[in-house]
Formats: C-alpha cells, sequence, structure tokens
C-alpha cells in the first residue's frame, strides 16, 4: 500500500491535511472518504487498520484531520457538525478535481453522524457505514462532564475529553441540536451498514438499533462483538475493513482505473515489520509472520503459503480427476505440515547432510467411493502441478530492478 499525504483548502480558506491510501499494483475499484470520531485524527489506530485493509481490497481511501484537529488549520472551538460535514464535502470535492469523487462514506462515532448528513449532498455516493455512532448527535453532550450549563451560561468552557482539553462554545451545542438526524437517516437513498459492539461504552448499542430501523432498504448490521468503542485491538479494525470491502462489492460497481502493466505476483514489504502486502490479477492477499517471530500476525507466514499452495493445487487436482471419472467424491481436505528436518534422519531422501525440508500431506476425501477410487487418487496427489514444481530442479533467477 502506498500513502500521500495531502493538503487542500476547505471553503473557509484553511488548510486540512489527509493521507490517500491507495491500493497496490493495478488499480482502484473505487475511492471511500473517511470521517474520524470526535476529537480524534486520521491517524487513529482504527481509521489507519481499516484503511489498510481495504486498500488491500483495491478501495483508495481519504482520511483526513476536520478542522482544528490533527495536523489541518483551524480553530476546534469555532468548529461544529456542520463544519465537519461541509469539510467532508471539500474533501468530497477536491477528490473529484484531483482523483475520481468519493462513491463510499464511512464515518466512525460521531463522524459516522456527519456521513449519514453529507452523503445526499455528495451525489457520487452509493453506500454509507457507520461504526459505533450516535443515533443523534447531541449524544456528544453525555461527554462534557457537567459543562453543559456552564457553556450555556458563558458562552464556552474548557472540557476534557479524551484525556485531552478543548475550549466548547455554544454554538456547537445548539448545531448539535439542530442536526435533525432522524430525517437525514430516513430520507438517505444510500445503501447502509451499520456496524456496533454491544460492548461499546461510549456510544450505546441502543444507537445502532434506532438508525437501523429509522433507515430504508438496503441495510444491514454487522456486531462487533466485544469490541471497544476506538477500536483499539487492531483485529477489531482489520474485520471492519474486510466485511466493508466484502460488503460494498454488492452495491458499487467495480470499475478499476490507473491500471498497471504487471506480470505474475507483486509483493511488497513496508518500511516497518513483516506485513507484507501480494497482489496478482487483481486479488490480494497478506503474508506476516508471527508476534514470537517479531510480526503482527495479520496473515498467514511465507511457509504457510507455500503449504497452502501445495494443499489447494492438491485438492484442485483431485477434483478435476473425480470429475472426468465421474466418480461421487464430494469434497476434499487437504493437510499439510511444513518442518524441517536431518537429512541423516530421512530414509527416502537423496541427500544425506545438513538439513532438508519436508512437506507433510495427509488428505481426507469425503463421498461414497470405494477402497480402489481413494488409492488411484492419492496417487494423483503427486501429480498435481505444484507437487511436481516443488519434486523438480528448480531455478530462481533474480535481478535489481533500477
Amino acid at each position: 500500500m502506498e500513502s500521500k499525504k495531502i493538503q487542500f483548502k476547505n471553503r473557509r480558506g484553511q488548510r486540512l491535511t489527509a493521507y490517500l491510501d491507495l491500493p497496490p499494483g493495478s488499480g482502484i475499484r473505487f475511492y471511500a472518504l473517511f470521517a474520524h470520531c470526535f476529537t480524534c485524527s486520521k491517524n487513529l489506530n482504527a481509521v489507519r487498520n481499516i484503511s489498510i485493509t481495504l486498500a488491500g481490497r483495491g478501495i483508495a481511501v481519504f482520511r483526513f484531520d476536520f478542522t482544528g484537529l490533527g495536523e489541518s488549520e483551524g480553530d476546534f472551538s469555532d468548529t461544529n457538525l456542520s463544519s465537519n460535514v461541509e469539510d467532508l464535502i471539500d474533501s468530497a470535492d477536491f477528490l473529484r478535481r484531483e482523483h475520481q469523487a468519493p462513491v463510499l462514506l464511512i464515518g466512525h462515532s460521531l463522524g459516522g453522524s456527519a456521513v449519514l448528513q453529507a452523503a445526499e449532498l455528495i451525489p457520487e455516493c452509493r453506500a454509507v457505514v457507520t461504526i459505533g455512532a450516535p443515533c443523534s448527535p447531541d449524544h456528544v453532550k453525555k461527554l462534557l462532564d457537567g459543562s453543559e450549563e456552564q457553556i450555556r451560561l458563558e458562552g464556552q468552557a474548557e472540557v476534557t475529553l479524551a484525556g485531552r482539553r478543548f475550549i466548547l462554545k455554544k454554538q456547537f451545542l445548539e448545531d448539535l441540536e439542530q442536526s435533525r438526524m432522524d430525517r437525514k437517516i430516513k430520507s438517505l437513498k444510500r445503501a447502509l451498514l451499520i456496524f456496533h459492539s454491544p460492548a461499546d461504552k461510549i456510544v450505546g448499542i441502543e444507537n445502532a438499533r434506532h438508525i437501523f430501523e429509522s433507515a430504508l432498504h438496503p441495510k444491514s448490521f454487522i456486531s462487533l462483538d466485544k469490541a471497544d468503542h476506538l477500536l483499539t485491538k487492531q483485529a477489531d479494525g482489520i474485520y471492519v475493513g474486510e466485511m466493508t470491502a466484502s460488503w460494498a462489492e454488492h452495491y458499487i460497481p467495480s470499475r478499476k482505473t490507473e491500471p498497471v502493466e504487471m506480470k505474475g505476483v507483486r509483493v511488497r514489504t513496508g518500511k516497518k515489520g513483516f506485513y507484507t502486502e501480494i497482489e496478482t490479477r487483481g486479488h490480494f492477499l497478506i503474508a506476516d509472520e508471527p508476534a514470537d517471530y517479531g510480526g503482527t500476525d495479520q496473515g498467514p507466514s511465507p511457509y504457510e503459503l507455500l503449504s497452502g499452495s501445495l494443499g489447494a493445487c492438491t485438492s484442485m487436482t483431485l477434483r478435476m480427476y473425480a470429475d472426468r471419472k465421474k466418480w461421487p467424491l464430494e469434497s476434499v481436505l487437504v493437510y499439510v505440515d511444513h518442518k524441517k528436518i536431518h537429512a541423516e534422519d530421512c530414509d527416502d531422501c537423496e541427500t544425506k547432510s545438513a538439513m532438508i525440508d519436508v512437506l507433510e500431506r495427509r488428505i481426507r476425501v469425503y463421498g461414497p467411493l470405494d477402497d480402489e477410487q481413494k488409492n488411484r487418487l492419492l496417487e494423483i496427489a503427486d501429480r498435481c502441478p505444484v507437487h511436481r514444481t516443488l519434486s523438480s530442479e528448480i531455478k530462481i533467477r533474480t535481478v535489481m530492478e533500477q
């Protein structure tokens, strides 16, 4: 994945800062616009985890800091939900001018309320995703720790939100109260996916129920089980990204842009860690190492992918052979385990020194097959192309590209 840092101006002339997370290699299915949570930023771990996952599925994600937050200019005390919606529209305008208009809007927490408000003002938008979103923006008042009365009487007050001090003004509260969320939800006219956790202690699960019941079809709900409001566990962010990408396929036509000439498999490992993206013919995989080996365990290891390749080729070959013979093979299960052993411990190996690689393969077939058919399938397993490749002499030619 490639991330481009971008700066652009909103309608008030303030400079907003963003990252455009681009899919690797062979093109972009479509663009998504991400609205972060209240007082958060584009660099929140949950935002990054979701964006990286979506980029791995061919979706370009534009994540930016709202006015007065993160690296964006402006005074947070002068912002409100309406200004957030304006920032979203200005971001969509920038994408439309420089790249392609966003067809998917994603909002986390109060950012979810903002994308529900902004959707009708971005005509290209086809689908909306909310994550832990309140059904009414004035839910934020519950976070003010008793400062609401002071804000109304004195016009502003300093409040602590997420461990940081902010100035909130009276106009912020008044804007929340005038948002008319129910009307926006009922008139959305876009596919809607709602993520929420029953364990969310900041925005209760009843908010998701209200949004779901208010919205018209098509609408979907996915429970985040034990996730917290900020999706601090990496696995939760990745799950949201994967489910969003799969769901979006039903509502957003996939059209690749910016094609890149590529043959074979493209593999990219970033600046830090072992997280690696693999792409071929528009399909995306992730490789990584277990935590015990210094990785983040977001995908299978290279040797596990090798084992999976042998297993997949084996099961496909048996399927093909059984179909040709018209045998009643219902399914095939293949277990492959890779290990290294001392050559001297291998009775059927030609090499008798050093360590050798061993792929142990166990096959289970299902269906009313007799013993003769099963024995024949066992013989056919050794004829799978990947098995033959691994068993024959292999040449690997490497060059350093300029």
